[in-house]
């Protein structure tokens, strides 16, 4: 079961984690890379000037997933050049349990790459945008989409759960129905008032009737 981080507190920036798909040193004889690690520093510029704070600029490895959890931040940037399939992998497992909004800074335009990138959570993928100018609003969108998620996701698990609830009292109403001869009304009334003398949901004593029946077979 996955759930989502609280909102932090309006009086303090964003605590952020940057992920970087390359190590800065022996990357001078490389015009690409160096060209990354360029932008890698325009991002780092531009979220201090926007008042977030860096907690981090971590690998892409296999020990991310360990660190993101000690770090607890409040959103996940991935600078990437290019192909992020394998930061992604170390991402989902990283936010699998706790969820985060990510943003992804790439010059990599494929469609399928973007498809992987939203379907392992990515709440922004930006390609070719990383000017100091445009990160502010960017990772607002990015959060505004992230809590609007997590929103529906909630209303969907709600939603789910108070359906196998009505389930589960509908299956404790037939038994009742069956074992002594009540009416479904009857049937409802006895567990409303089973409920009330234990204080306990309509749902939790109709678990306990059933659980009841598969004990005595």
């Amino acid at each position: 079961m996955t759930s989502s981080r609280t909102p932090p507190a309006p009086d303090r920036p964003l605590r952020i984690v940057v992920v970087n798909t390359i190590v800065e040193h022996g990357v001078h004889g490389d015009v690409a890379l160096a060209a990354q690690v360029q932008r890698g520093n325009a991002l780092r510029i531009g979220l201090l000037e926007s008042g977030f704070d860096i907690v981090a600029s971590l690998p892409a490895d296999l020990y991310l997933p360990e660190r993101i959890a000690q770090l607890q931040p409040d959103l996940i940037i991935i600078d990437a050049e290019s192909d992020a399939r394998d930061v992604l992998e170390h991402i989902v497992i990283a936010t699998r349990d706790e969820r985060r909004p990510i943003v992804l800074f790439t010059e990599d335009g494929a469609t399928a790459s973007i498809d992987a990138a939203m379907a392992a959570g990515v709440s922004a993928y930006i390609v070719a945008g990383l000017q100091a100018e445009r990160i502010l609003p960017v990772l607002n969108v990015a959060l505004a989409r992230f809590r609007q998620e997590e929103k529906l996701r909630a209303e969907l698990s709600e939603s789910r759960h108070k359906l196998l609830e009505r389930k589960v009292i509908e299956r404790a109403k037939g038994l009742l129905m069956t074992h002594h001869g009540l009416t479904e009304e009857q049937a409802y009334q006895r567990l409303r008032s089973m409920a009330m003398n234990k204080k306990l949901k309509l749902a939790d004593i109709a678990q306990r009737i059933l659980d009841v029946e598969d004990l005595l077979g």
